[in-house]
């Protein structure tokens, strides 16, 4: 039994209003709920998808990861216990809190809180609507988008992901930051997006190097780039792997978000390779974070 996609992801922060600013003014995601201590945004018809709660990590504080049904939960619930895993059930408020019907929280091999659910809450009375005029976002069965896991041991992190949750490898890429320095990003799917993360060992100390919104045009991934120009990083690109065309921009905490178009799909056809370049072309690095 496997998760079927990023659900939603949490972040703590410690300028929430920041963080507001961006993510609705910028990014164009839809903000639904806010106070000084958190915030709560919608990018489709799902209640929610990503949340922020001050804090003094500026860092990736969760990630959802849903599963098709109750009985499906049940199954990797058991699947962990019986590996000796940790899992907290039955809590009751939090599933209210997160709006799904049921959740078990594990934390991954170096610490990630994970919450697996079934059961999110859908609000198609009330459309997304962009503050930006984003005509949307892809979501669907390819879930939320993706983001890269930053940990200390590749091949435990990767056991756990493809064992225990049901994630495929779908390729790797050899990455050059130097003429002797080369990190190996393995990349991982549960459904037809070609990649729902990435794990990869990086010298930074945060649990997350960047995540992806995938927008439903090119027109929209150039408007955003106009907008974020001030935060841009990584200049627009297509990537190997792929063949997303993207750019890549600072977040208010530092660590970086990326917005893309044209992602290819994989299906139960598909082969495992390596790449040694990152990208195609483009991706130019036009400013350090910080």
């Amino acid at each position: 039994m496997s998760v079927q996609s990023l659900g939603y992801m949490g972040f703590t922060v410690t300028d929430v209003a920041a963080w507001s600013t961006f993510l609705t003014n910028k990014i164009g995601l839809e903000q639904v709920e806010t106070n000084d201590d958190s915030a709560l945004f919608r990018l489709d018809s799902r209640a929610w998808r990503i949340a922020v709660e001050k804090g003094k990590n500026d860092d990736l504080a969760f990630a959802g990861f849903e599963v098709a049904n109750l009985s499906a939960l049940e199954e990797i619930t058991e699947k962990l216990k019986s590996a000796g895993f940790e899992v907290e059930t039955g809590n009751t408020e939090l599933a209210k809190k997160r709006r799904v019907v049921d959740l078990i929280r594990v934390n991954d091999p170096f610490g990630l809180p994970l919450e697996i659910y079934s059961g999110p809450t859908e609000v198609p009375e009330a459309p997304f609507v962009s503050p930006t005029g984003v005509s949307g976002f892809l979501t669907g069965d390819q879930g939320l988008g993706h983001f890269i896991r930053n940990v200390p041991d590749i091949e435990k992190t990767l056991e756990f992901y493809t064992t225990y949750l049901g994630f495929k490898l779908s390729d790797r890429i050899d990455m050059k930051f130097g003429p002797d320095i080369t990190v190996p990003l393995h990349f991982l799917h549960c459904n037809g997006r070609h990649h729902t993360l990435a794990v990869a060992s990086m010298p930074m100390p945060l649990r997350i190097q960047h995540f992806m919104f995938e927008m439903d045009s090119l027109d929209d991934v150039g408007y955003a780039y106009d907008r974020l120009d001030e935060n841009i990083t990584v200049t627009l690109g297509k990537h190997s792997n792929d063949h997303m065309i993207s750019f890549y921009a600072e977040t208010p905490s530092g660590f970086e978000v990326e917005c893309g178009w044209g992602g290819r799909i994989v299906d139960e056809n598909w082969t495992y390779v390596r790449h040694d370049k990152i990208s195609a072309w483009g991706h130019k690095f036009v400013r350090k974070l910080g």
